[in-house]
């Protein structure tokens, strides 16, 4: 009946205070306001929104290079991140009180002196000119109508003008100024307060206005921030109005004088300072990455496809990138701004930006899945092309990882790898040889060039490569009848599985719907007819580097949350894919194309032989051309690094980039090794055991 009796008649206080209406009510005594006994009304603590008690309002996100220190970009919905009280200038902490609240430190939650005092000015002047919230009633509107686990009707009614709400807040303000120190109630509301221009607490609204720390704000600096808090919508100097701005600031400073925080000369200098703006802008998603580095948006943007990926981060797509948003995090990515920068540099030297033919790349971490590199001649951009392509030179499509409108490209002979495992796993050694004819005729059904007859007959490159070779001498030159006829001998199945466990993903609905159902009939698939992205296949090779350890690629080294608790998502995912002595076997073969030397001796030829002189230190890798040399790869490794780079024309597959152009792409790949391992050992290749090399083993299994 209390309680009862106490809601009814402050509900008809606030009422005159919001409205000025003169209700039956109105004329109770103060003296009685004063003895109601005013936190009977309080709520209980333990009974007040979570996200009073315990979560903090939206923060936003800061993605940095690998060095924890050079920002990519952040991510946000509201421009804001908290910031400790003792990060706060001393006269910003005085000035905002002197604005919103000057006896913040004298009442409770609930100021009764400012409520009979607007109470009494709002029914004399007929409508409302006064109100009565306290810093820790605004701190709990504030709260409410951000809280993104609230309807939007909820939220809305956190600041809807009526009497419920009032009260709403007082009980709310009553029980958190129980729990919680006046200091800790300050830098609650600084780190949420709204002060205009997009910028949501004092670290945002300082870099915005002024382009610096809240610790080092001047007297002038502070005053104009606490006076835009009022109405932050139009007060603000960049985008409102600067004069009702400055009228705010000799508000404040003339409440500084008078509660004699701030002797009058110095309020008197600070308010004969002239408005000295130095905005700035936090960058926000992917587009906005420094215009000096355009290049780290398509880093960017797949990190963000990874995000949404992550199960830790909420149920679906939507929820993980509302997340990211809102969460806080701190987040250091794998990318090496050094890396990238020569990797961009020797992309360039590939094909100019001008050039509507591109030469993606990646470059990965055999051990972790890091991924130190992506570069691609191509500008992140949304902005219209003027030659009417959709990828040149603006695009925002992923070029070097695929997805969405990008399936990749055709990867040619790299594919190979994948049969040869495949052949290492079944039991089939390095020396298992073959008297490879300039074509064969394979039982696998085809139609169209490759056909002879309804079965798929593929030739060699050249005759200078037809005859006897086993594993080695294949994978080093390229022997495409050796390959359709190991791919017959250990099935195309097994070797579409091969790619499937080491990463290679199916985007392209053809591929998808062969690797499901037809994966047995499949043998082009040795020839890499399948379309890929570098990123795909420079970590399938970085799976034979590190041993068959395959590790899902990975765009961060470390991720922390609002609070500074680490996150278990930003750890490598990796699992043995491989039996250790296969993979090194089929790393073993793999030295043949690139000019190094097998530990058995086995190579005799190569596509790029220059490499591994131009390294200077134990490589491997392969070359990959498609039909009529419209894609070309190269994807080089050693046990630290793996690199991959594919030359295609996105916007039609069939603009042929030419054989000529491998020779540049390994040189480019081999800069890019050169550089990576600059401050890495020597390290060399595990060799294989002599039984995988020459006899047969049987069956291996590296599921």
């Amino acid at each position: 009946m209390i309680r009862a009796h106490l809601d009814k008649v402050l509900t008809v206080l606030i009422a005159g205070v919001l409205a000025g209406l003169v209700l039956a009510g109105a004329a109770l005594p103060v003296a009685l306001v004063f003895g109601i006994g005013f936190s009977a009304l309080s709520t209980p603590y333990s009974e007040l929104p979570n996200t009073l008690r315990t979560s903090p309002p939206a923060q936003r996100s800061n993605l940095y290079a690998n060095d924890g220190t050079t920002l990519i970009t952040s991510f946000y919905q509201e421009d804001r991140v908290d910031v400790p009280l003792r990060e706060v200038a001393p006269v910003m902490r005085q000035a905002i009180v002197a604005a919103e609240d000057t006896r913040f430190y004298q009442h409770r939650g609930v100021d009764l002196r400012g409520v009979a005092r607007a109470f009494t000015v709002n029914q004399r002047d007929g409508e409302t000119r006064q109100g009565a919230s306290t810093l820790t009633m605004q701190y709990v509107r504030n709260v409410l109508s951000s809280d993104p686990r609230l309807s939007a009707a909820q939220r809305q009614a956190a600041t809807e003008v009526s009497a419920a709400r009032k009260v709403q807040e007082m009980r709310y303000a009553l029980a958190l100024e129980r729990e919680l120190d006046k200091e800790e109630i300050l830098t609650r509301y600084l780190n949420i307060a709204y002060f205009g221009a997009g910028a949501y607490g004092i670290a945002a609204a300082s870099k915005r206005f002024f382009s610096k720390a809240p610790a080092d704000l001047t007297l002038s600096e502070a005053a104009l921030l606490a006076g835009l808090v009022r109405s932050p919508h139009t007060d603000e100097p960049i985008n409102g109005d600067a004069n009702a701005a400055l009228g705010r600031r000799s508000y404040v400073l003339q409440r500084l004088v008078e509660s004699g925080q701030v002797p009058p000369e110095q309020a008197a200098r600070a308010n004969a300072e002239p408005l000295k703006l130095r905005p700035s802008e936090t960058p926000n998603d992917c587009t906005a990455v420094p215009a000096e580095h355009k290049d780290w948006g398509f880093f960017c943007d797949w990190f963000t496809r990874w995000w949404s990926s992550q199960h830790a981060f909420g149920a679906t797509a939507d929820q993980r990138q509302q997340t990211l948003r809102r969460g806080g995090f701190s987040i250091v990515s794998s990318l090496d701004p050094a890396v990238q920068r020569t990797t961009v540099e020797q992309v360039l030297r590939i094909y100019p930006t001008s050039d509507r033919r591109a030469a993606p790349t990646a470059v990965v971490q055999p051990g972790t899945g890091r991924v130190l590199a992506m570069a691609v001649n191509r500008v992140y951009s949304v902005a219209e092309n003027p030659d009417g392509q959709k990828n040149h030179p603006n695009t925002v499509n992923q070029l070097v990882a695929g997805g969405g409108a990008i399936n990749g490209y055709q990867g040619g002979s790299t594919f190979k790898l994948f049969t040869m495992l495949a052949a290492l796993e079944s039991g089939l050694p390095l020396r298992t040889e073959y008297d490879a004819p300039g074509r064969l005729i394979t039982g696998y059904p085809a139609t169209g060039p490759a056909s002879c007859d309804g079965h798929w007959c593929p030739q060699n490159s050249s005759s200078s490569v037809d005859g006897r070779h086993d594993m080695w001498s294949a994978f080093g030159n390229s022997v495409n009848t050796y390959f359709a006829w190991l791919i017959e001998r250990v099935g195309a199945d097994r070797a579409v599985e091969m790619a499937e466990r080491l990463g290679i993903v199916f985007r392209a609905q053809s591929d998808a719907r062969l690797a499901e159902s037809g994966a047995k009939e499949w043998g082009p698939f040795t020839l890499g007819v399948s379309a890929t992205t570098p990123l795909d296949l420079a970590n399938a090779y970085a799976t034979v580097a590190a041993e068959g350890t395959w590790c899902a690629p990975l765009p961060v080294v470390s991720i922390t949350d609002s609070s500074g608790r680490p996150v278990e998502a930003a750890q490598p995912a990796c699992r043995q894919a491989l039996d250790t002595d296969v993979a090194r076997a089929a790393a073993d073969a793999a030295r043949c194309p690139v000019g190094d030397q097998s530990m058995y001796n086995g190579c005799d030829g190569g596509t790029v032989e220059g490499l591994r002189e131009q390294l200077g230190r134990p490589v491997a890798g392969k070359t990959g051309s498609s039909e009529r040399y419209e894609t070309e790869t190269v994807v080089a490794f050693t046990p630290q690094l793996a690199v991959a780079s594919m030359a295609a024309n996105p916007d039609d597959p069939r603009d042929a980039v030419g054989q000529a152009v491998q020779a540049q792409m390994a040189r480019a790949v081999g800069e890019v090794l050169s550089f990576g391992l600059r401050d890495q050992p020597v390290r060399d290749f595990v060799p294989p055991s002599e039984r995988i090399a020459y006899e047969f083993t049987g069956p291996r299994n590296g599921n």
